[in-house]
Order: C-alpha cells, then sequence, then structure tokens
C-alpha cells in the first residue's frame, strides 16, 4: 500500500469515529439544525408581513418574502455547523486524545481530515432539513436540476471553508467553551449582509459593509441559483470568497496542528 493509501484508510477511521460521536451525541447536532428553523419561522410568520412588504416589488408580505429570505437562512444553516467543528476539534485536543493518536502509526493528516468531512456530511444534512422545512412553509424555488446542482455545489464549497476555519479555531481554542463561542460571529454575519433584507435599505455605512462582506455575494448567488433569476457577477465573488476562506482556514488549521505537537 502507498502512503496516500494509509492516508485515505486512516481517514476513513477517523471519519468513522466522528460520524459515530455525533449519533451517540446528537444534542449539539440538533441544536444547530433547529436554530435555523427557528429563525426561518421566526422572519416569515413573525417578521415577514412587514418585512416583505415592498420586497421585488410585491406588497403582499410574509407570502413572497419567504422566497426572499429562505436562501439566507438555508445559508446560516451552513454557519451554524461550525461550531460544531471547533467544539469537537478542541475537545480532542484538550481531551489528551490527540496526543495518543501522535503515538500510533497513523497519518498525522487523518485526524483533521475525519474532523472535517465528518461535519460537512452533517452540516449538508442539515441544510436538507432546512430546505425540506422551508418547502413546507411554502418556500418555491424555480430552480432548473443544473441550478440545483450549482446551489449545492456552492452550500458545500461554503460549508467546507468554514469548517476548516472552524477546526482551526479548535486547535487553538484554550478550551471547549472558548471554542464554541468565537465562531458565533460566522453565524450572524448573514444578518448584516442581504440574507434578511436588502442592502439598499440599510444606512450608508451598514450598507457599504453589507456589500463586501464575504456573505452577501455567496447569499445573491444562491438567492439567483434556487429563484432561477440568474446570478450576474456575484458568482465569481461568491467563489472567490469560499476557496480564499478555504485556503486560509487550510493554512491555518495545519500550521495550528504541527505548532501543537511541539508544545
Amino acid at each position: 500500500m502507498t502512503t496516500l493509501t494509509y492516508a485515505a484508510r486512516d481517514a476513513r477511521t477517523m471519519l468513522r469515529r466522528n460520524l459515530k460521536h455525533a449519533l451517540r451525541y446528537p444534542s449539539m447536532t440538533v441544536s444547530v439544525v433547529v436554530m435555523p428553523v427557528l429563525m426561518l419561522l421566526l422572519f416569515t410568520y413573525v417578521f415577514g408581513g412587514a418585512l416583505g412588504t415592498g420586497i421585488g416589488g410585491t406588497t403582499s408580505g410574509s407570502a413572497d418574502y419567504i422566497d426572499y429570505v429562505a436562501p439566507g437562512i438555508i445559508l446560516m444553516a451552513a454557519t451554524s455547523g461550525a461550531m460544531v467543528t471547533a467544539v469537537g476539534v478542541c475537545a480532542d485536543m484538550t481531551e489528551g486524545i490527540v496526543n495518543r493518536f501522535r503515538t500510533m502509526a497513523i497519518s498525522r493528516a487523518s485526524f483533521l481530515t475525519g474532523h472535517v468531512v465528518g461535519s460537512v456530511l452533517q452540516t449538508l444534512v442539515s441544510i436538507a432539513f432546512v430546505i425540506g422545512v422551508a418547502l413546507l412553509m411554502g418556500f418555491r424555488p424555480h430552480a432548473t436540476p443544473l441550478g440545483w446542482l450549482a446551489a449545492v455545489g456552492l452550500l458545500t464549497l461554503l460549508t467546507l471553508a468554514l469548517t476548516w476555519l472552524s477546526a482551526a479555531i479548535g486547535l487553538v481554542a484554550k478550551n471547549v467553551e472558548t471554542a464554541s463561542n468565537i465562531p458565533l460571529p460566522m453565524q450572524f454575519l448573514p444578518f448584516l449582509g442581504s440574507a434578511i433584507v436588502p442592502p439598499e435599505s440599510m444606512p450608508t455605512g451598514l450598507r457599504w459593509f453589507a456589500e463586501y462582506q464575504p456573505f452577501t455575494p455567496v447569499i445573491e448567488t444562491l438567492r439567483g441559483l434556487m429563484m432561477g433569476t440568474g446570478v450576474g457577477g456575484a458568482a465569481i465573488g461568491a467563489v472567490a470568497w469560499c476557496v480564499g476562506l478555504t485556503l486560509v482556514g487550510y493554512l491555518w488549521a495545519r500550521t495550528a496542528f504541527r505548532r501543537s505537537a511541539t508544545r
């Protein structure tokens, strides 16, 4: 067997370990799913009548607003999964299991790979659940099969980027509580983008931030793909942000993991 084959085998073993942990202790995974669903219910049925008036030139309130807000909440499901990764990696680091892994004949890369792949899979399942709830609530996308494929690809790329960033956070956090708190801004940053209302409705300073922050082009691209309205130049920015954040997270996590071995 080649070195790459051994690494893939060890990564599969770590992936099974992380998935079994998720099945045995589902409370955190459930909480990650529940939060976006609650947000969807809140902004559709409580605030939808007020926020939806005038969006897209309509005046029918929440009946049309769900088509606007659902893509943003679906994206929030991807950001919510970041906390699970950070907490899981930090728990392994602080409980000493990683030191035991380092004494075993396993690939050093398998630990992070198993966590990242496992978290991506769990988050995609959560996203699928949120999409299902949105459809039951009246969300009516007009995406073609190719549009759905592109939307899933974009969500996967974003989830991968956020997962690598969260893995790095878990490696540098001193304890589990810190690891669970640091990713919180990523979960609420879409609120300061175009997830809930168009940036054009915001004050000048906040509008500038909303237009140029990472999540806005991703939300606009996802909304365009799902609703069949086109994506324009937002798609380039969305992919660029996702790829850039993935590289930053991966390099940060790899460096932090190597440094932790010398402590």
